[in-house]
């Protein structure tokens, strides 16, 4: 009698998350089941069962495919997260869909990065406000959201002058950020609230990234998770470049507030904004699509200044972004440190019992340095002096007896 298709499936490896697989794969850039089928010498019909669920590897195919995605055999076993919200890509219209898959499925690493790191460490409490107060995103107007970069600030008691570093009040608040090399200057970053723990997650690019563009990119995507928590992939494909313009007003808002950014400037002009760039920390281009925003320039003077920025070349580069060290999230890689150096777990332990993921992978999302988990981290014991012969001890002091000179 022919075994039936429910005994197969159980001679599989039961508990097997058919979703692990699929997100595996496209982080690691394989955009077709028939590449993944090929790599493991099966037919590709056998893969797109593992994927839909109705089969599961066996452990030996399981040892192979973990080998090959370079994941532990357990990551095929642990859940997902199904959040239910939706993405937002800087650059979606360019992007490629096979890039966004592979950033989406890095993102949920990240998620699966501070699951682990939030057994041993308490992350900072999410404060994100409620700005909306059930106003429906649509609706805002510019004005609204000047407003509500105001009151963000005020809320994060930033006050109104430059931020030195727009990654850290994020992270203050809650917010987990990684950085990832995405392989495309079409994309620059993605949020995403989880539903899994309530918390806004986002990925930046450190593709050809200098520091003042990363303030924008970082900020950018905060506005989406202050902003459009509630917009699902239905809403945002619809309306996508009203949701990319707000975030971006909030954004530069955030970063120049109106009260002091006006006055800052004064007359403006390319000379006035490379002096400001350092102590604003935004790009040039940014400033001047500030000024034009609040018609300290019009029409007319803000596209002679975007020309004379192109002519000068400045598209791949402005002056002095060499002057500054991007700024990388740190939240992440403090808390795993913490681990390590409080003794509460060694890296050893962490990567062969509590992480699924490679050492690399979580190195490079994490903001580590290249290599961290291979670093030996010498066990803090208590050690004490031996009193050698003819020392005394008294009380809890130490006595050593001189002998007389000559």
């Amino acid at each position: 009698m022919a075994p039936r298709s429910e005994d197969r499936i159980r001679a599989g490896t039961p508990g097997f998350q058919a979703a692990r697989l699929t997100q595996a794969r496209e982080a690691r850039g394989l955009t077709t089941l028939l590449s993944l089928a090929n790599l493991l010498g099966v037919n590709t019909s056998t893969v797109s069962r593992w994927e839909d669920g109705s089969s599961s590897p066996s452990a030996d195919l399981l040892e192979k495919l973990a080998e090959l995605l370079r994941v532990r055999p357990a990551f095929f076993l642990r859940s997902v997260d199904a959040s239910k919200g939706a993405v937002f890509f800087r650059s979606l219209a360019a992007a490629r869909k096979r890039d966004r898959a592979r950033q989406l499925a890095r993102l949920e690493w990240v998620r699966d990065i501070a699951e682990v790191v939030g057994h041993y460490i308490q992350l900072p409490l999410i404060d994100v406000p409620d700005l909306l107060a059930g106003a429906d995103w649509r609706t805002l107007r510019d004005e609204d959201l000047e407003r509500m970069a105001t009151d963000l600030r005020r809320h994060w008691r930033l006050g109104l002058g430059p931020i030195a570093n727009v990654l850290t009040p994020i992270e203050k608040a809650g917010i987990i950020v990684a950085c990832d090399e995405m392989g495309t200057t079409n994309l620059d970053g993605l949020c995403r609230w989880s539903d899994a723990d309530g918390r806004p997650y986002v990925l930046l690019a450190t593709d050809k990234m200098n520091f003042f563009r990363r303030q924008m990119d970082a900020a950018h995507e905060m506005s989406h998770a202050v902003l459009h928590r509630g917009v699902d992939e239905t809403a945002l494909a619809a309306d996508f470049d009203l949701v990319e313009r707000q975030a971006f007003r909030l954004a530069s808002a955030f970063l120049m507030p109106s009260e002091t950014f006006a006055l800052a400037v004064a007359q403006p002009s390319m000379s006035r904004f490379r002096v400001l760039k350092d102590t604003w920390r935004v790009s040039i281009k940014a400033m001047i699509r500030r000024c034009q925003d609040l018609e300290i320039l019009d029409r007319d003077e803000a596209t002679q200044l975007y020309k004379y920025y192109s002519a000068r070349g400045w598209s791949k580069g402005e002056p002095g972004d060499d002057a500054v060290a991007a700024a990388k999230p740190r939240l992440l890689a403090q808390a795993l440190g913490m681990i390590v150096d409080q003794g509460l777990r060694p890296k050893e332990d962490l990567l062969a019992s509590d992480f699924t993921l490679a050492a690399g992978d979580i190195e490079d999302l994490c903001g580590l340095v290249p290599g961290w988990f291979e670093t030996e981290t010498g066990e803090v014991v208590s050690l004490k002096i031996r009193p050698r012969e003819g020392e005394l001890r008294e009380g809890s002091g130490l006595i050593v007896p001189f002998g007389r000179r000559g």
